[in-house]
């Protein structure tokens, strides 16, 4: 069966073109959005020549290896020979959402529309932190011009938040953006704000309109885009084509506009003020319990994603408080309960590789990072993530006594400590210290005091590890780490496509340096525009992926930047691709790099390491399989 047939074979058995509400790649697979996810057949799709597997899920992915571009460009051939009713169909239908598909459609948006704007908020939040410790200093008056220019920084990101979340709204509704954003600027335009506050109101068409103060406001722009979304997709398709640039825009600003000034815009607000008066009143209610018990809940809360749920009442909160006293403080026990356990079990165990992994993730939880830590270290542990929880409950518990509050949104830590400064309260950055070193302390002493390396499910792992590579090392071939990092199981990543071994035999790596080598010398055989993976092809025959982080396409090539062309023939350890990797976390990806050889079916693989690894040392053993007929 040819490229062509497979690819009509793929798109037959998704429910054919008229099911296909968007498609598109990454370097090995065809990430289908379905208006009907249960016409995907599953079972056909395995058995269709050149795929390779199937992940069911918020996006039907089809993997299909190196070849994907090819694939893609006969789907879309395919796809555009049906002409627009079948995208008029694809509109009209009614994707049939379940419970856990409507919870990861939600968790999806909500993390593309809040993620993107985190940095501005966090800079603009450590920024304003520093001008408020200058005065109290004494560096600067808060009459001063200088300070009255510096302060108008921060304070415009907060002021023209909403515009900030309407852009990456519009962006992940894939809406025209300069148009929700000349809509939803009315919201924040001096003139109309002017009209609101003057004696009396202002009225459209004898309708009274709500006085609502619109700046640092969250959830009205984005009920706008969502309006939005939804009107210009119809108003496209009534328009003729000839009329459209003008007409559509026009049946928007019409439609979205008056209904975001009397009806989203003032529910948008009364949702923004419920849940902060939820977080509030919960804090209210408990006190310094619920800090606590949020801080104690942390490790399982992260560990599966849900704390990405708590970002839309934060921002909201921080946005129209100025500051927040409930999910950061508590993030701030968890984040040193983790850096103290991490530490304590690098005193404790005898296993130099887990020493090692347990140091850089206890100085990266330190620092207000944790994810090493967890999955690295504690939560494969049950004596570490006791003391982990114990930690955050009691550093949690002083810091809600306390009343501690946050003032800028970033992840805390001893490197965003100063989020903690307060000019109308000094005690509140002592007591912030004193209750994250509160929870490093505890959390230390009780991993010092329990922890063993015999009940230690990481620690076996590694000496099994270790038992098994030994004979490998000698083996012909091999695979260099393209990265510096920690080197996990394949089994271990958060991705069913590479945890399943789907695309081949290989191993991750967490990465600490965003320098990306060539593993093996060879010919690069494949290197997107999104520049998140590449193919190298060896000169034996090795085919090898490296995967820079997980739906790391989703990016479209940001935070990447490449050394090399698709063709190029690279040296083992030559430098091929550079990540920024505090982009890709700060746009809520994982880091962990995947590096697996696609053609393994025809190479015994066996990994040569475990823990730190530095780029350019063995990672992988691969030795040519043996056939009937000679070599594979």
């Amino acid at each position: 069966m040819t490229t062509q047939d497979s690819a009509r074979a793929i798109l037959e058995h998704v429910g054919g073109a008229a099911n296909v509400a968007s498609l598109h790649h990454c370097s090995t697979r065809l990430r289908f959005t379905l208006a009907d996810d249960s016409q995907a057949d599953e079972a056909a799709l395995k058995a269709t020549p050149g795929v390779i597997g199937v992940v069911l899920g918020a996006q039907t992915q089809v993997i299909v290896g190196s070849g994907v571009n090819d694939y893609f460009r006969e789907i879309e051939k395919i796809r555009t020979g049906t002409g627009t009713r079948a995208e008029a169909r694809v509109d009209a239908a009614k994707p049939r959402l379940t419970v856990k598909r409507a919870g990861s459609v939600f968790m999806d948006f909500v993390v593309g529309v809040f993620t993107p704007i985190i940095p501005a908020v966090a800079g603009a939040g450590i920024f304003k932190s520093f001008l408020i410790l200058a005065v109290a200093l004494g560096w600067l008056q808060t009459t001063d011009q200088t300070y009255q220019v510096l302060t108008a920084i921060p304070d415009a990101v907060f002021f023209f938040l909403p515009l900030l979340v309407t852009y990456t709204a519009a962006k992940k509704l894939d809406v025209n953006i300069p148009l929700a954003l000349g809509i939803v600027g009315l919201l924040v335009f001096p003139t109309f704000a002017g009209l609101l506050t003057q004696e009396g109101g202002i009225a459209l068409f004898g309708l009274t309109v709500p006085a609502i103060a619109y700046n640092a406001q969250v959830f009205p722009p984005i009920l706008a885009v969502l309006l939005l979304a939804v009107v210009e997709r119809f108003a496209r398709r009534i328009s003729p084509s000839v009329i459209s640039t003008f007409l559509v825009p026009l049946i928007c600003f019409v439609v979205v506009a008056p209904a975001t000034i009397f009806l989203l815009g003032p529910l948008g607000f009364f949702l923004g003020t419920l849940l902060t008066g939820a977080m509030l009143w919960l804090y209210g209610t408990l006190g310094w319990i619920a800090v606590a018990l949020m801080a104690a809940a942390l490790p399982f809360i992260v560990s599966v994603g849900m704390h990405k749920a708590f970002i839309p009442p934060t921002v909201a909160t921080m946005a129209s408080a100025g500051k927040e006293s409930f999910y950061l403080v508590a993030s701030l026990a968890h984040n040193l309960a983790e850096a103290g356990s991490s530490l304590a079990i690098a005193v404790r165990t005898k296993n130099k590789t887990l020493r090692g992994t347990a140091i850089s993730s206890g100085i990266s939880a330190f620092f207000g990072i944790t994810e090493p830590a967890l999955y690295g270290v504690t939560l494969q542990n049950r004596r570490a993530i006791v003391s982990v929880v114990i930690g955050s409950f009691v550093g949690g518990a002083y810091l809600g006594i306390a009343a501690i509050s946050a003032f800028a949104l970033v992840s805390p830590g001893a490197a965003s400590i100063s989020m903690f400064i307060d000019m109308a309260n000094p005690w509140n950055l002592l007591h912030a210290v004193i209750g994250a070193l509160v929870a490093m302390a505890v959390s230390f002493v009780v991993s010092l005091v329990i922890w063993k390396d015999s009940d230690s499910a990481t620690v076996r792992l590694l000496e099994q590890q270790s038992g098994a590579a030994a004979p490998v090392e000698t083996a012909a071939g091999g695979v260099l780490a393209p990265m510096t990092g920690e080197v996990i199981a394949l089994d271990a990543v958060d991705d069913p496509v590479f945890s399943g071994g789907i695309l081949g035999p290989g191993v991750a790596i967490r990465p600490t340096d965003g320098e990306v080598h060539a593993p093996i010398s060879g010919i690069v055989s494949s290197l997107l525009p999104s520049r998140h993976a590449l193919g190298i092809l060896g000169d034996d025959g090795l085919e090898v992926l490296v995967h820079v982080g997980l739906d790391t396409v989703r990016l479209e090539g940001a935070p990447f930047t490449a050394h090399v062309t698709q063709g190029d023939r690279v040296e083992a350890g030559q430098r091929v691709l550079t990540a920024d990797l505090a982009a890709i976390e700060a746009a809520g990806l994982d880091i962990t790099t995947p590096v697996v050889v696609l053609n393994g079916d025809a190479y015994d693989v066996a990994p040569l390491a475990t823990g730190r690894i530095a780029a350019g040392d063995a990672l992988l053993a691969t030795d040519a399989k043996e056939t009937a007929n000679g070599i594979a």
